[in-house]
């Protein structure tokens, strides 16, 4: 004979359901991945550095600093040795690199100082100087001085860009930004000048955005066509930054290895 079937079934405990609730687990890259350090990149971007501060430094001995931080150059090549500083330390401590933004930037900075010297600047009468007033053209340490600011400091970021740093890192969406800081200088370029009393030496930094000479509608003319090219210019340093071939190949050390299959 088989037991009555209870009339009232007592209802199970519900099985919690914990898949919900469970959390995601990251494994930082750290773990995986052994940071490397680059001593000798280190290095390399310290003399970056250094003749950077020394060559704005040798032009502040040499003119009226005022003056000479004003201009351009002076500027891009200050915050050159501030990112190429910071970049050797995270390279000697194995530390994540500075970021792209900011490399990028100190990097069209200083390639657009050599461009608009050496294409606009360096053949004028008279002679541009960044330390010298009245047209007289630079000798000595002056000239010295002009050369590194507008020719070796450039060239240096350069081959900083080409020969230490990983390449495709510079992004498209940068190129615009990077405009922000140019179009700023403009502004103060030409709010300066008006804080002068006309025919001052040295009222106006660069023959082409002198307003006096030129006129407004000359000068912006002129600061439009060199945005476009700075554009233009940034967004080929991004294309060639994802079609060159990678300098740094440390091969990652992990803490796996792949044995060869047996038979």
């Amino acid at each position: 004979m088989t037991a009555p079937i209870p009339r009232d079934i007592p209802d199970l405990p519900a099985i919690p359901r914990t898949h919900h609730t469970l959390l995601p687990s990251y494994v930082p890259a750290s773990a995986v991945v052994t940071p490397v350090r680059r001593p000798l990149t280190a290095v390399l971007r310290l003399l970056i550095a250094a003749t950077a501060a020394g060559s704005v430094t040798l032009a502040l001995l040499l003119g009226e600093p005022a003056r000479v931080l004003s201009h351009f150059a002076v500027q891009s090549a200050a915050l050159l040795a501030l990112v190429t500083v910071v970049s050797a330390r995270r390279a000697w401590t194995a530390r994540r690199p500075v970021p792209s933004a900011l490399t990028g930037a100190a990097l069209l900075y200083a390639v657009m100082t050599a461009v608009v010297y050496h294409v606009l600047l360096s053949d004028r009468t008279p002679s541009f100087s960044l330390t010298t007033t009245g047209g007289a053209a630079p000798s000595g340490w002056h000239a010295v001085t002009g050369h590194l600011l507008h020719t070796v400091v450039p060239a240096l970021a350069v081959a900083d860009w080409l020969l230490l740093t990983p390449p495709g890192r510079m992004r498209l969406r940068r190129a615009a930004t990077w405009l922000i800081y140019p179009i700023a200088y403009l502004a103060f370029h030409l709010t300066r000048a008006e804080l002068l009393t006309p025919g001052t030496p040295g009222r106006s930094l660069y023959p082409f955005l002198d307003t006096a000479a030129h006129g407004y509608k000359h000068v912006l003319a002129n600061a439009l066509l060199l945005g476009l090219a700075f554009y233009a210019l940034a967004v080929l340093l991004v294309a060639l930054d994802h079609a060159r071939p990678n300098p740094v190949r440390a091969r990652a050390k992990t803490g796996f290895r792949l044995q060869p299959p047996v038979g």
